[in-house]
């Protein structure tokens, strides 16, 4: 056998998987053996402690912001260790679960963040972990990753390893009701990036290739929806479902340039990981669509872009789609400034695990032409 089915792959999954309306509250009885119960959230997603139907005695920690940081981690850690759980639960987006597969591995043992930095340094897991998703976008219920801003670098600390999937992961689109139009929006095409990058990636493989589709029909169909009905649960559903694939995708293939570009962002203009994304998305994917053409014009089609991209161009008509839903596609509205974008190139270029896997090459200076495109 030849090509990329030749490469052996592995694929971790959460061991139990509910989703649907009011799937959240089921985990109280999945959790009824658990005495000492810890769980990450933010202020917001707090209040959806009561939905959960947890029995134990609960111990929170809501101190968790939309980028966390080394400092927010070992806060973390510090109640962790004090609450002494024996299952963990993050609820909440991205981030907040990203904190609580660290806590649940690392509460109890004497490996720190930076021990751990990498893939398959983490030395094992005894505590048991949920994750609860209050959000359609980085898919983080589903995979091995954490990413942890270094707020003194400037980058983000990437941690993977298999003893960071869930026992549990729950997908109820019921408390992703509340999140607002914009959030969607952005976070919403970050899933769908994740799927993106990951379909046209130099190490796409045809099993994560049937995730990513599934992926971006989803986007197609329901991104829009969610946008301008958040309380249309079957939208919200699809999103979630998105998501989820996503971060199947992230996996065995991870994302390549669109993310690397993304991440200066998040960290120097502090903007949400999603929005950093959504920006980027339709710059490389129009970077991309000459060694990538087929699956370029899959994608295409999935978002119903055909008519479009054939009449303004794949650049133009991925921004339009971006712009559509509510987000401000410039990066001078973000208080970037243009004396910002070389040293934004030259950050991104250095995040050679991203970089290596983006199907066309990437000099710093092409790096820099599409961060000034995108100004």
């Amino acid at each position: 056998m030849t090509g990329s089915m030749a490469r052996i792959i592995t694929l971790h999954q959460p061991r139990r998987l509910e989703i649907g309306e009011n799937a959240a509250a089921r985990l109280g009885d999945w959790a009824a053996d658990f005495s000492r119960i810890f769980v990450l959230a933010t202020p917001h997603t707090a209040g959806f402690v009561g939905k959960l139907g947890l029995k134990g005695t609960v111990s929170l920690f809501d101190a968790i912001p939309g980028e966390p940081d080394i400092a927010t981690f070992e806060a973390a850690l510090e109640a962790a260790r004090k609450a002494r759980p024996d299952l963990v639960i993050g609820l909440g987006g991205g981030s907040v679960l990203d904190v609580a597969k660290l806590v649940a591995a690392l509460w109890d043992g004497e490996q720190t963040l930076f021990d751990v930095a990498g893939p398959n340094k983490v030395a094992g897991r005894r505590t048991a972990l949920a994750q609860v998703a209050t959000t359609a976008g980085t898919g983080s219920e589903a995979g091995i990753r954490s990413l942890i801003t270094d707020p003194e670098k400037g980058n983000k600390i990437a941690v993977e390893s298999p003893y960071l999937i869930a026992d549990i992961a729950i997908l109820d689109p019921v408390l992703t009701y509340t999140v607002p139009p914009a959030v969607t929006a952005a976070t919403g095409i970050d899933a769908m990036a994740h799927c993106v990058e990951a379909f046209t990636n130099i190490k796409a493989h045809p099993v994560i290739d049937g995730y990513a589709r599934m992926g971006i029909d989803l986007v197609g169909r329901y991104l829009a929806r969610a946008v301008r009905d958040g309380a249309d649960t079957e939208a919200r559903e699809g999103m979630m479902l998105a998501s989820f694939y996503g971060g199947i995708c992230l996996g065995p293939v991870n994302t390549a340039a669109g993310h690397a570009l993304a991440y200066p962002l998040g960290t120097r203009l502090s903007l949400p990981h999603g929005l950093a994304n959504a920006i980027i998305f339709p710059h490389v994917l129009a970077y991309n669509q000459p060694v990538a053409s087929a699956k370029t014009a899959e994608i295409v089609a999935a978002l119903g872009l055909d008519a479009r991209a054939k009449d303004e161009g794949l650049l133009k008509a991925a921004c339009g789609f971006c712009a559509d839903l509510g987000v401000e596609m410039r990066l001078s509205a973000h208080k970037a400034r243009e004396d910002q974008l070389s040293g934004f190139a030259e950050e991104a270029h250095a995040i050679r695990r991203l970089m290596d896997n983006n199907p066309r090459d990437m000099s710093v200076a092409d790096v820099r032409a599409i961060y000034q495109a995108a100004y």
